[in-house]
């Protein structure tokens, strides 16, 4: 069997168990890895994915795979995870998914567009409240890694220093 084939059998297989605790199967790759092969399955879901639900999830589809056995005799690692940054935004749900961050969007005419996204729907984006994209005009996104910098930090974080008054501080010490 392809890998391609093997693929869209995983999909068919693990997409509906996926579903049922709640997620969407967002990618299933089956790479070599010494004498075994290495099940890599991608989950997510709005308001992201945490540690206990990966092992929910992984638990699933682990008996799916046990039970269906689609990948022969081999043995095999499974790896649940959630999709990581460079994710490309190619889906209605990548978009809303990522409301609040900055993206850099690739044009069907060849051009880009960024900005922060804060809006999507089944239709399109909206960046920066002011500029809307319809998903007819784009072909991909990516989240832009975004540092905080020394002004932008919140003034919350107070050492403390600052409300230390004459009698506060000890002279003798």
């Amino acid at each position: 069997m392809g890998d391609g084939a093997r693929r869209d059998r995983l999909e068919k297989l693990l997409g509906p168990v996926v579903a049922a605790d709640g997620f969407d199967l967002e990618d299933v790759t089956v790479t070599p890895a010494g004498k075994r092969r290495l099940v890599r399955v991608v989950v997510d879901r709005d308001g992201g994915v945490s540690l206990d639900d990966v092992a929910e999830v992984s638990l699933s589809i682990s008996k799916e795979l046990d039970a269906a056995d689609p990948l022969g005799s081999a043995p095999y690692v499974l790896e649940v995870t959630s999709p990581g940054v460079d994710r490309p935004l190619t889906e209605p749900r990548h978009w809303r998914r990522a409301t609040g961050r900055l993206v850099k969007a690739e044009l069907k005419d060849g051009t880009s567009a960024e900005g922060r996204v804060t809006g999507a729907d089944d239709s399109g984006v909206e960046l920066d409240g002011t500029r809307r994209l319809g998903f007819e005009e784009l072909v991909r996104g990516r989240v832009q890694v975004e540092f905080s910098r020394a002004a932008d930090l919140d003034d919350d974080a107070d050492d403390g220093l600052d409300d230390l008054g004459d009698d506060d501080i000890d002279d003798e010490g």
